[in-house]
């Protein structure tokens, strides 16, 4: 067999390939006894048709046929010991199959490039720290005694009161839209998410008082975007204040899981959780920030094939979990967005294994028996069934990319920052 790989370009390949006859004729005497299985002629039942009528009458054509199932076979045979390999659907351009001589055929397809890389060590990267916040703590504490709170009638409406109100659109002339009421709406002033408005102009009110509040309705037709200010009237039909627990043991107990008897043991968690929080924030932040460095100081264009086989899985993922919400998928829009993803994850992929063969970074087998013997313990599924799993979803690489990303936390430096110091001292330059 004759082979020659032609480099047409840095991400796409050309393979000649040139076979003797006799070195396909087991293949195509297997495709001729396959077909002749199918064959029935007058007289003669399927598969009963003698051999060399059956080659003279169609055996050039299923040969024909065959060459091409031989070529694609013998493609990827080559491919697999090469060094690389497609990552995009390969394409024939070009088949020649002699009878009888010679079977010879050209394949184009895409691979990943070389690349040598640079500046990807010893760089200064911004990690922010991230400080917890006292009002955070007591927001989160307030949220869990108000899931125990109960609510009487009041009076005068207060800053974390209930509402009951009707809501009345106004023109532009103050005059009543028909058909835009909403009567016996409940507001919780305490949620965030109401308008300042509304919770502004309802402080200090009583019952039967009235109010005015407007926003900005903002939304799309087509590409334009449309924005229209609506006024509304509120009349209070209904006040409710909030009469929060009585903070026991008992209480404190079953809000925390038993993990905390007093208030301040509580307070002491809650703190703990945010801490933990806030450093894989910032971790993950200056690990992207990082990762994100590196390529754009190795930038190239990826292989198309590589990308579109990546917004595939990713537009299908998409399509999946819009399924499991039972929500739709606007395809087109999903691709559009997701495609500038697609790209910066195939270029991650291509350096992420060129760096693990530069510094020699490699998975070896026993890593994966003791993450599988780990797992065990946990799970109680056997060793062996997971090392067949972790072969299967490809897991070293995943455990490859993971060691590639903490030689290069390791191989760099952070430059620790407060970002609320930073908008400080940005907003007194800026005076």
């Amino acid at each position: 067999m004759e082979q020659k790989v032609n480099e047409l370009s840095p991400i796409e390949h050309e393979i000649e390939i040139k076979i003797d006859y006799q070195e396909i004729l087991p293949d195509i005497e297997k495709a001729l006894k396959e077909e002749h299985k199918k064959i029935s002629l007058p007289g003669f039942r399927k598969g009963k048709v003698p051999m060399q009528m059956f080659k003279k009458l169609y055996g050039e054509a299923v040969e024909y046929q065959a060459s091409e199932k031989i070529a694609n076979k013998i493609f990827w045979e080559a491919v697999d010991s090469a060094d690389s390999k497609p990552v995009n659907t390969p394409q024939m351009t070009d088949l020649d199959y002699k009878p009888n001589e010679y079977l010879s055929f050209k394949v184009r397809y895409e691979v990943k490039p070389k690349l040598t890389l640079k500046d990807y060590k010893e760089l200064e990267i911004e990690k922010p720290l991230f400080e917890v916040k006292e009002e955070d703590i007591e927001k989160d504490l307030d949220n869990l005694l108000k899931a125990h709170a109960s609510y009487e009638e009041a009076e005068i409406v207060e800053e974390k009161s209930k509402i009951v109100v009707d809501l009345q659109r106004l023109d532009d002339s103050g005059q009543p839209v028909e058909g835009n009421r909403s009567e016996n709406m409940t507001i919780d002033l305490s949620d965030e998410r109401v308008n300042k408005e509304i919770a502004d102009n309802s402080i200090g009110k009583k019952t039967g008082d009235r109010f005015n509040f407007n926003f900005i309705d903002e939304h799309k037709h087509g590409e334009e975007v449309h924005r229209q200010e609506m006024n509304y009237e509120v009349e209070i039909k209904k006040i409710e204040k909030i009469i929060y627990p009585e903070i026991t043991e008992e209480l404190v107990e079953k809000i925390s899981g038993k993990r905390a008897k007093t208030i301040d043991e509580f307070k002491t968690m809650i703190r703990a959780n945010y801490e933990k929080y806030l450093r894989e924030q910032s971790e993950n932040i200056f690990t992207n920030s990082l990762l994100n460095r590196i390529v754009e100081n190795n930038n190239f264009d990826p292989p198309r094939g590589f990308v579109d086989s990546l917004l595939e899985r990713f537009v299908e993922a998409e399509k999946e979990n819009a399924k499991r919400q039972k929500q739709q998928v606007d395809e087109k829009a999903a691709r559009e967005y997701l495609k500038p993803r697609a790209e910066w994850t195939a270029k991650w992929q291509i350096i992420m294994e060129t760096l693990a063969q530069t510094e020699k970074i490699q998975v070896e087998e026993s890593e994966l028996e003791n993450l599988a013997k780990a797992e065990s313990e946990k799970t109680g599924i056997s060793v062996d069934k997971l090392l067949n799993y972790y072969k299967s979803t490809n897991r070293n690489e995943a455990l490859l990319e993971d060691k590639v990303v903490k030689f290069l936390v390791e191989n760099n430096k952070a430059v620790e920052y407060h970002p609320d110091k930073k908008k400080k001292e940005s907003k007194g330059k800026k005076k």
